[in-house]
């Protein structure tokens, strides 16, 4: 079955919200809150990418990273998530 990945992005940061409560927005390792972490994982695992892959890959997908409040110049250290 394909998936939407937008719609999933937005579903997972509003589950994830949900999940981690008050804890969501606090920065974890890297200065990204806690919820933003958890749905990058969540997106590289439903794309199928590596974490060095993943960075590359957002910086083409726009919509995505305005879900995630993320500026495709400034992404994560993918090897702290």
């Amino acid at each position: 079955m394909e998936v939407d990945l937008l719609d999933f992005v937005e579903q997972c940061r509003q589950l994830v919200k949900q999940a981690l409560g008050k804890h969501a927005g606090e920065p974890a390792s890297g200065g990204f809150a806690r919820w933003k972490h958890v749905v990058l994982h969540c997106f590289r695992l439903e794309d199928g990418h590596s974490y060095r892959e993943t960075p590359n890959r957002l910086q083409y997908m726009t919509e995505i990273c305005d879900a995630l409040g993320l500026d495709p110049d400034d992404m994560p250290d993918f090897t702290t998530l």
